[in-house]
């Protein structure tokens, strides 16, 4: 089970450029659970549990490795996790 949770807001050109999906993948890789969505102002939030340090690879990941992504501004909110989640997903 999860033994943390992260909301996190990414801003900057984050539509458009497959973020979604690369977050995806590299969630599922790092064995993360929860989801991804485009919001309707323009960023993308996203939801991740799972270990602390792994929760913080994934955001580096979003911030620095999606190619043609440019985050300018991002936001992490520290959660006890739902444990509601078996996977990964993008969400809509």
């Amino acid at each position: 089970m999860a033994d943390r949770a992260a909301l996190v807001k990414f801003h900057g050109t984050v539509q458009g450029v497959y973020f979604r999906m690369h977050t995806e993948r590299e969630a599922k890789r790092l064995g993360l659970t929860g989801w991804v969505r485009n919001m309707p102002d323009g960023h993308v939030e996203a939801l991740f549990e799972g270990e602390e340090t792994t929760i913080k690879e994934i955001v580096t990941y979003c911030r620095t490795s999606i190619p043609r992504a440019q985050v300018i501004l991002f936001n992490v909110e520290w959660r006890e996790p739902s444990g509601g989640f078996s996977s990964f997903e993008i969400t809509h």
